[in-house]
């Protein structure tokens, strides 16, 4: 069964081509491949004509919420996610809930043909399903959600037996029109200096000593950081807004 429910500390560094092999070579030797191991990640984010979700994740209010489609190259599913972080003193606590339906749901589901739970009641696993798929509902008509901005990257993942994962994100690209998750167009350059990647750590618990010491030799720090805010603000001066 698909997992529907993540919660889990959540850790973002932004790192070097040279940081990353360091890294990466530690991280194999302790940590697994994932089942998709590599793979081509297209992130869709909904927001009003404001952006204010994507405002509030950058001022990094106590408690913010997102709204995305994702989906993989060559795997015809789409997860509608519902994300929600609150701030905590010591990790940013977060939560992601999602509904997976097919690319012609999707359609149907941006074209307003149909509700996500009429979708997920079609092809659900559990109640569960239509539960998130109620209140995904309701935030985008509440708040008129819609997508907004499209995150594409290349991405590497690695986990083990306790809940850890590693991911290392690269070649991230972005658009704002054009948003078809199947379209190859318009995708503009994400990063401009040599901190190109970034390595997202999830854990339900502790980071394990040996990764904690291998950060530490290698002088790499946690950092706030939003890939749809980055991208909102490199779109924000080109539309000089």
């Amino acid at each position: 069964m698909e997992i529907k429910v993540f919660d889990r500390i959540e850790k973002k560094y932004l790192i070097t081509k040279a940081e990353k092999n360091k890294i990466k070579r530690i991280v194999q030797k302790h940590l697994s491949r994932d089942k998709y191991y590599k793979s081509k990640v297209f992130n869709l984010y909904f927001d009003d004509d404001n952006y204010n979700l994507i405002n509030e994740s950058i001022d990094w209010t106590d408690f913010k919420y997102k709204i995305r489609a994702r989906s993989y190259e060559g795997y015809d599913r789409v997860f509608l996610e519902l994300k929600t972080k609150i701030r905590a003193p010591e990790n940013n606590l977060g939560y992601k809930r999602r509904v997976m339906i097919t690319h012609d749901d999707f359609k149907q589901l941006i074209d307003k043909k149909r509700s996500l739970k009429s979708l997920a009641e079609q092809s659900s696993e559990s109640p569960y399903d239509i539960q998130i798929a109620k209140e995904i509902d309701y935030l985008i008509a509440k708040n008129n959600l819609k997508p907004k901005i499209l995150v594409i990257y290349n991405r590497e993942s690695y986990k083990n037996d306790d809940d850890l994962r590693i991911t290392f994100d690269e070649n991230l690209k972005f658009r704002h029109n054009n948003l078809s998750l199947n379209s190859r167009k318009n995708d503009k350059i994400y990063f401009k200096d040599n901190r190109k990647i970034i390595m997202e750590v999830k854990a339900r618990g502790a980071l394990p000593l040996w990764f904690v010491k291998t950060l530490s030799e290698s002088k790499v720090y946690p950092e706030r950081f939003s890939k749809v805010g980055n991208a909102y603000q490199e779109l924000r001066k080109e539309l000089n807004v």
